[in-house]
């Protein structure tokens, strides 16, 4: 059997924060050095404010973007009332990843046990992109790729990956 080669997919980056700027955007900058050293382009990187309709046009513009394949989002995964993340993208969502964050958790309560219980990362499609919602913390962002998306986003990933069904994504939308 032939192994596969790597493919570079482009990885967009949106940190969601009020109080954020990028140089002390330690978790977004966690993630970008994290795509970049993985071989994937960095398709772009915002900070978004914890508001809902900001979140979600930053969302929207970046799936409507033909560079992005995928955007992570670092922040506004918790309980407090400015924590609107998962409010701004599940309606987002055509399909949500369940999986992603049962994954998540499992990987973070073998490393903060019951305070994982605090987030609400999760996963899901929007135009056909995938987009994962990290909680905002450097250590969070390093599990959720290190131990999670590093592998699905590696074409060479088996015995399957993300990147082997990006070009069926869209199938749902076309058909409508």
């Amino acid at each position: 059997m032939t192994e596969r080669e790597f493919l570079s997919i482009g990885i967009a980056v949106m940190t969601i924060s009020d109080t954020r700027v990028l140089a002390d955007d330690k978790s977004g900058q966690t993630l970008v050095d994290r795509i970049r050293e993985a071989g994937h382009r960095l398709a772009g990187r915002v900070i978004v404010k914890d508001d809902i309709r900001a979140i979600r046009a930053a969302t929207r513009k970046f799936a409507a973007d033909t560079t992005v394949d995928a955007i992570i989002s670092t922040g506004g995964t918790g309980l407090t009332g400015r924590d609107v993340t998962i409010e701004a993208m599940r309606p987002l969502f055509e399909k949500e990843i369940e999986g992603f964050g049962v994954i998540f958790h499992l990987i973070s309560f073998a490393k903060i046990k019951t305070s994982t219980i605090q987030s609400r990362a999760t996963a899901g499609l929007v135009k056909g992109k995938y987009v994962f919602c990290l909680p905002g913390s450097p250590g969070a962002c390093r599990d959720g790729w290190d131990e999670i998306l590093v592998h699905q986003l590696d074409y060479r990933h088996k015995p399957c990956n993300f990147v082997e069904i990006m070009p069926r994504l869209d199938e749902g939308l076309r058909r409508k």
